[in-house]
């Protein structure tokens, strides 16, 4: 007998010969593995909170960001065994949780853990008592998760299960550079996620107030609220993995005239049975009344509260945001990308046909993230609107649309750009009614709408003018091309005469391969005039690699070729690229005598150097091998923390190798030892993996033979690494695997 006998019956009988105990069917109670408790770990002493940088929320739930592990704690029936013992987690959102729409999630248990996949590993043990820590990719669902664990012996084939009673709720991570929604720079994440105030500007450009607005984004019960607001909508939670999708989910639901969203409108000047929207201070109450009353509209709004309470909402889901206000802002109904005013045959205003109009200003939101869904060079700040003025496919909303795309007029890009751009960047049109019918052009204002466009200040509560962003400087030509290429998809492309005669083309070669990283990026632009008259045009070149980066001017004299020389120094795109290495150049101009726009967009890839795979000796099944991995740095800088991932079927399994720090133009060689398992055609690949350069792999074929020689036993020999730094500052890597 043991402290186990209160789960322990036995009864014993006597023969002449023998003795027998007969175990009640509840003896088996102590073998089998069951949770009597979890700990999530979630107070704010607790280390989950504070490396989530989810510590600010009111709440004593677990709230984690994806693509970061967060630990929980069991407590079991007894200590768990390995041998004998099977564990694994499951996480389910949303009311229908499916396996297949990554809502109902299986976590299982394995020695260690790898990136981009939900996996758990015990981390410590003590008697009865587990600490896992659980990895979550970073494409995983947003929202509020319920966690059931399961044990199984493998002995009796007997499983438990235990349902926890709170909830987890994980979040987007602006801190995780996979994450769509990464932002560099701390003092940024503290003012666009963690900032819980703000500053809303108003007023006219001339006079412009500020007021300050509560988010109140970590106040208690705001990320349920929050959630609410997505659960409330036709969206299912599948689809809560992209924070594209769910930016244009709240800029749908914080509005009302079509979803029952939070907000209802008002420009009435009434405001009776609600408060009046110059009476908000903040977005708090306006959530919890939400939330308290299952849905029911709020009154009332108008469009600096359905911004502040956008950017509630989504920094509260970890998105990063900010509201801005635009000064002279355009309401364009017709997508003309023109502000147009009609007038009779009497210079008599139209009424009915009047339908643009001009306000003094309009408060909408940026938000941050990447857009693999648009052409390279459009990530950033997105421009989203939650104000119900026109639908988007139907839905009264608007956006993301890339600052980016609006500024160079790239109004054919989603969401709704052409809406923004003419907000801050149409014409206005004066139009005179002919006798006929028709209608002519009889004036034009080309610095109407789009002024002092506004945002509070990183780290203070000082304005900052962003306007450089949403266009180029009025008048500029740039700014010019843009205006009048995004009219060209308009309703209106008339607007602006197409050129006489398109005599003149523009392109850009590259020669060989391409420009390498590590040294100036060098194209050629060729511009050939097919007219038979001398051309005169500006071309301005923009290079973007996920953001704007710059502008260069030419001003070419054509008679028939003209190939100039463009270059990129390292020191200017050095600091900013991304993972593919990858740039594209916009060219843009016109042809001063006929008026002819020019435009061309280039993208290119500055090329990495290769692993060079070298194999030594042949390859036999069972038989040890080599292969020599030699890299050389291209950058004149230091290359930290380099790692080479080496792997093969059938010849080894993905196997990190530590180099550490590779010093500038240095070379390095790695000798890996293996012993192929497999005959065949196989292929031995590496990878670098360090943050200053990524793209770098190499990859070897290698023929392996079946074993020629019977009962030969591999030795195994002992993981080891030997360095040797030269004067010319090369690195070798001799390493040996069993």
């Amino acid at each position: 007998t043991d402290s186990a006998d209160s789960h322990r019956r036995y009864r014993a009988g006597r023969s002449s010969n023998s003795i027998f105990f007969f175990f009640s069917p509840s003896f088996s109670s102590e073998l089998t593995l069951a949770v009597r408790s979890v700990d999530l770990l979630s107070r704010k002493s607790d280390r989950n909170k504070a490396e989530h940088h989810t510590d600010q929320y009111n709440s004593d739930q677990l709230i984690i960001r994806r693509g970061q592990t967060f630990q929980i704690e069991l407590d079991l029936s007894r200590p768990f065994n390995p041998n004998t013992d099977k564990l694994h987690l499951e996480m389910k959102t949303g009311p229908l949780p499916q396996v297949s729409k990554r809502t109902h999630i299986i976590i299982p248990l394995v020695d260690e853990l790898q990136d981009e996949s939900w996996e758990a590993k015990i981390v410590e043990q003590n008697v009865n008592r587990v600490r896992l820590s659980v990895n979550s990719p970073i494409t995983a669902v947003i929202g509020k998760y319920k966690l059931t664990i399961t044990t199984q012996y493998l002995k009796t084939g007997e499983t438990t299960t235990h349902d926890h009673d709170k909830d987890i709720y994980m979040l987007f991570n602006p801190w995780c550079e996979d994450d769509m929604v990464y932002m560099e720079g701390e003092k940024e994440l503290k003012e666009y996620v963690l900032n819980d105030t703000g500053r809303i500007y108003y007023g006219t450009e001339k006079q412009i107030g500020a007021r300050t607005w509560n988010f109140g984004q970590f106040d208690e019960g705001i990320l349920e609220a929050c959630l609410f607001v997505l659960d409330n909508s036709e969206v299912p939670p599948s689809g809560r993995g992209d924070p594209v999708n769910v930016v244009r989910v709240v800029s749908a639901m914080i509005n009302s005239p079509d979803d029952l969203g939070v907000l209802e409108g008002n420009w009435s000047g009434n405001y009776a049975g609600g408060m009046s929207p110059t009476a908000w201070s903040g977005s708090v109450e306006i959530l919890r009344q939400y939330h308290r009353e299952g849905g029911k509209p709020v009154k009332y709004g108008q469009c600096w509260v359905f911004s502040g309470v956008t950017t509630t909402v989504l920094r509260c889901l970890g998105i990063p945001t900010r509201s801005v206000t635009n000064f002279q802002s355009a309401h364009d109904t017709d997508v003309s990308l023109t502000t147009d005013v009609y007038f009779d045959e009497n210079m008599e205003p139209i009424h009915h046909l009047n339908s643009d109009s001009v306000w003094n200003f309009h408060v909408w939101n940026d938000c941050w993230m990447a857009r693999p869904d648009l052409p390279a060079g459009l990530g950033g700040w997105q421009a989203v609107d939650s104000t119900p003025q026109e639908t988007s496919h139907g839905t009264f909303r608007c956006g993301p649309a890339s600052l980016a795309a609006i500024r160079t007029g790239q109004v054919y890009l989603k969401f709704d750009t052409p809406f923004v751009f003419a907000e801050v960047n149409s014409d206005k049109i004066y139009w005179q009614r002919n006798l006929d019918g028709t209608f002519s052009q009889i004036h034009s204002e080309k610095k109407a709408v789009g002024h002092c466009i506004s945002t509070k200040a990183v780290g203070s509560d000082e304005r900052v003018d962003i306007t450089n962003l949403y266009k180029y400087p009025e008048g500029s030509e740039e700014e010019r091309i843009a205006v009048e290429t995004a009219c060209r998809y308009g309703s209106k492309p008339d607007v602006y005469s197409s050129p006489i005669a398109e005599d003149v083309r523009v392109e850009v070669r590259m020669e060989g391969e391409g420009p390498r990283m590590g040294g100036d990026a060098q194209l050629k632009i060729v511009v050939k005039n097919n007219s038979s008259q001398p051309r005169r045009t500006t071309l301005h070149s923009q290079v973007a690699v996920m953001y704007y980066t710059g502008v260069k001017l030419f001003l070419v004299i054509l008679f028939k070729l003209k190939i100039l020389e463009w270059v990129l120094p390292y020191t200017q795109y050095q600091n900013q690229l991304v993972d593919q290495a990858a740039l594209m150049m916009t060219l843009s101009g016109r042809v001063s005598e006929t008026q002819q726009v020019l435009a061309n967009q280039t993208s290119f890839r500055l090329r990495t150097p290769d692993l060079n795979i070298e194999p030594i000796g042949e390859a036999y099944v069972g038989k040890e091998m080599s292969a020599k991995i030699t890299f050389t740095n291209p950058l004149p800088c230091t290359l930290r923390n380099v790692v080479i991932r080496v792997e093969g079927l059938g010849l080894r399994d993905l196997h990190p190798i530590k180099v550490g720090d590779v010093s500038k133009h240095a070379n390095v060689t790695v000798t890996e030892h293996f012993v192929p398992t497999i005959a065949g055609k196989r292929k031995l690949v590496a990878s670098l993996d360090c943050r200053q350069l990524t793209q770098v792999h190499g990859v070897a074929d290698i023929d392996v033979q079946e074993s020629h020689c019977i009962g030969w036993m591999h030795n195994s020999v002992v993981s080891s690494h030997n360095f040797a730094i030269t004067k010319t500052a090369n690195l070798q890597l001799r390493h040996f695997i069993a």
